[in-house]
């Protein structure tokens, strides 16, 4: 089944085919199929955007559509910066321009505690609409460290890995990244939906 990814991000996209695979599902980007959208995340939460997203380009195309929001949630910012992390430090920000403002902010905190979330949206042709939430706990370095990953990944410490997302393999992160728990789930909804 050929199922369009609400997004650009190309490591989104890997981690997305990697972790739903065993559905014999294979992820195209929007662009792929030139679809040049960029909806507006003005969603509240995480599952909201998703959903903004997914809408937004199952309106222009008749093939299942997969969405994703994520962020990271620091509790010295009050949570922040949350569903604002991939505009946290202006909207053409680079991954370095939003980690480098996060350490400055935090370069006097003690508590580093975080949690990265993230909600998957799948909606059906038929405009059935499907959502899941995965969570990872672990706290923000005090400078970058690894060479994997993307964006927050280098100065988020995973407790479950003893390592930055950006220090492990692809392999380590989807075990326990907000991503891959998120997709696992809606994984089995929608094996529960084929049986």
């Amino acid at each position: 089944m050929k199922v369009i990814a609400a997004t650009k991000n190309k490591g989104k996209i890997r981690e997305m085919q990697e972790i739903l695979s065993p559905l014999d599902i294979e992820i195209v980007s929007q662009q792929e199929i030139g679809i040049e959208l960029d909806a507006e995340e003005t969603g509240d939460t995480f599952e909201k955007n998703a959903l903004i997203k997914a809408r937004a380009v199952a309106m222009v195309c008749d093939y299942p559509i997969l969405a994703d929001d994520s962020g990271i949630c620091v509790e010295a910012l009050g949570g922040a910066p949350g569903v604002r992390s991939a505009r946290y430090a202006g909207d053409d920000a680079s991954d370095s321009d939003r980690v480098n403002k996060l350490l400055r902010e935090l370069s006097s905190e003690k508590n580093r505690n975080a949690k990265f979330v993230a909600a998957v949206a799948f909606i059906w042709p038929d405009g059935t609409e499907i959502t899941a939430r995965g969570v990872v706990k672990g706290h923000i370095t005090t400078e970058p460290r690894g060479e994997n990953g993307f964006g927050y990944d280098p100065v988020f410490f995973a407790d479950e890995l003893g390592k930055t997302f950006a220090e492990s393999t692809d392999e380590e992160k989807n075990s326990v990244s907000h991503r891959g728990r998120a997709l696992e789930k809606l994984c089995k909804k929608l094996k529960n939906e084929e049986e």
